[in-house]
């Protein structure tokens, strides 16, 4: 399910221009459409885990499946482009129901410490791999059939999900018992805050920092953002408690998977405007130049529960930092004529082989040790940052490589830029991330601070 929710944040970014001409959409509009899922997902997923430590994982996990399905069928059969924004701003809304709720479930399923972290390693892996495969499905299925048909795999995983759910998962009911009323007012003001900070940021790809439609949101939103964190320490029973990002190895996995998660997308951004624009490759060379990464990506996850277990999730976080750092150095040198078997492979092998291990063991640092009834607002924190890395992330590279005077340049600036990034957050999770205690690398029943 998890694999699925990043997949369908992907599923319109290759065919984007051909939506955009069957319903004659300009810059505004193709903007919106681009963002409309990513934006209603990551600004709902606080209030989505929060909901799932209230009211148990699976029934929220089985809510959100029954929005993500009918909102893609709606999506898929869409006649005019107001109906297919709104159904992926409403896609965005069962993410972010499930995705909190399926980590609530995967608790649930293995309530050893121990189980979970292993389980926790697995679920990063799979975070990744699902944007991955979500941009090269993409190229295909538009080029075969149409993009119509990308919607079909999210109705099909939910209504898979829906059929197995009563039968296969616990009943994962709430942790802990339900406050009298949920924080609505902090519900309300971090809703509207990272909407309105994405909206920002995404435009900044089209528009300068100082346009009206750029800097009025971000600044709306920082101050809605700071309204929050002032409302959350006057509330009995807060949203976000303000402690909980107190813990620097929870802060440190934050940082790297908001780092990791922005390297890919620019990558995933990136190559495809070189090669099609710049080189002149289609739709499927393009979708087939990014295979090697899948399959390494694939591979690399494997291995990584087992890593975590015997080295800690902070040292293999740091090392997966460190490899997926120099394979965007590596892509830093392209150039006008850059081969692919010399010049672009080396480093998308790097990236990944790097990436997925980076993934995993933040996904252990960020929830290993959370207390069962905080399990789904950790969750919620994770997928924030999974969300906000690239939207941030993506919009400042950018933002560097549109100060160099030529495209190839700029490209190249922006994986440099990425590339030390990554290796300065490789860094911070050394320190910020070792273990407390020479004993061993990890425990994993150690409660973080909450």
């Amino acid at each position: 399910m998890q694999a699925t929710l990043i997949f369908t944040i992907m599923i319109l970014s290759v065919p984007l221009p051909l939506v955009a001409r069957e319903f004659g959409l300009g810059p505004s509009g193709i903007l919106l459409l681009s963002a409309a899922y990513g934006l209603s997902f990551s600004s709902l997923l606080l209030l989505g885990g929060r909901l799932a430590d209230r009211h148990g994982g699976r029934r929220m996990l089985r809510a959100g499946l029954v929005v993500l399905a009918v909102t893609s069928v709606a999506g898929a059969l869409a006649p005019t482009f107001p109906i297919l924004l709104v159904t992926r701003f409403a896609q965005g809304v069962g993410a972010a129901l499930a995705a909190p709720a399926a980590v609530a479930v995967v608790r649930a399923l293995f309530p050893r410490s121990a189980d979970y972290g292993r389980a926790m390693a697995t679920w990063g892996g799979l975070s990744v791999l699902g944007g991955t495969v979500g941009s090269l499905l993409s190229g295909v299925v538009t080029a075969w059939v149409s993009w119509r048909w990308l919607f079909a795999v999210p109705v099909l995983v939910a209504l898979a999900g829906l059929a197995l759910s009563g039968r296969r998962l616990p009943p994962a009911g709430p942790t802990a018992a339900a406050p009298a009323a949920l924080d609505l007012r902090g519900a309300v003001l971090a809703t509207a805050g990272v909407c309105a900070v994405g909206y920002g940021l995404v435009g900044s790809g089209e528009h300068g920092w100082s346009e009206p439609v750029v800097l009025l949101p971000l600044v709306l939103g920082t101050a809605l953002l700071l309204a929050f964190a002032a409302a959350e320490r006057r509330t009995a029973d807060p949203l976000l408690p303000p402690g909980f990002l107190a813990d620097r190895r929870r802060v440190s996995a934050l940082a790297a998977v908001m780092a990791t998660a922005a390297a890919t997308a620019l990558t995933f951004l990136v190559l495809p405007l070189y090669l099609q624009q710049l080189r002149g490759w289609g739709v499927l060379a393009t979708s087939a130049a990014f295979v090697p990464y899948a399959v390494v990506l694939l591979v690399a996850g494997r291995p990584a529960g087992p890593l975590i277990a015997r080295y800690g999730p902070a040292a293999v976080t740091t090392g997966g930092l460190v490899v997926a750092a120099a394979g965007l150095a590596l892509l830093a040198g392209v150039g006008p004529d850059t081969p692919y078997a010399t010049g672009l492979l080396p480093g998308l092998l790097l990236l990944p082989a790097g990436a997925a291990p980076a993934f995993a063991g933040s996904a252990v640092l960020a929830t290993g040790g959370v207390r069962p009834e905080r399990t789904g607002l950790a969750a919620g924190v994770l997928n924030t940052a999974m969300e906000l890395g690239p939207t941030a992330g993506v919009a400042a590279l950018m933002a560097l490589a549109a100060t160099r005077p030529t495209a190839v340049g700029g490209y190249a600036a922006a994986f440099a830029a990425a590339a030390a990034g990554l290796a300065l957050t490789a860094v911070a999770v050394a320190f910020l991330a070792r273990p407390r205690t020479a004993r061993t690398p990890f425990t994993p029943t150690e409660e973080y601070s909450a």
